[in-house]
């Protein structure tokens, strides 16, 4: 079965960095666009980043670019977030998820498979 697995969430102080990565199995990983999305509790899911099928053009919400990297590893299966300078406002619930074609990728409708989410707190 398909299963998307978050790691590297935490605690860190504002202008600080974290590193999330995602591990995908159970398809053909090759084949999948993967991104990343984040919801704070009583608010919308958010697009973050993406990163097409080969890995050749990666998307960014405005909030995020310049700041956040989103890149994939063929090898070891993962796609990892790379999160620089973060702020309060970065603090969220953090979602890896992965799709055939993720047409409209910037909604979470358009994705088919999730992970369970990883918390990132950003303090003063």
């Amino acid at each position: 079965q398909v299963q998307l697995t978050e790691s590297g969430g935490g605690l860190v102080q504002a202008g600080g960095s974290l590193s999330l990565t995602c591990a995908v199995s159970g398809l053909t990983f090759n084949d999948y666009a993967v991104g990343w999305f984040r919801q704070v509790p009583g608010r919308e899911r958010e697009f973050v980043a993406a990163v097409t099928w080969s890995g050749r053009s990666t998307y960014y919400a405005d909030s995020v670019k310049g700041r956040f990297t989103v890149s994939r590893d063929f090898g070891e299966k993962t796609t990892t977030l790379q999160m620089n300078n973060l702020t309060p406002e970065d603090t969220a619930i953090y979602y890896c998820t992965a799709d055939k074609d993720a047409v409209g990728y910037d909604k979470p409708a358009a994705w088919h498979h999730w992970g369970q989410g990883t918390q990132v707190t950003v303090s003063l």
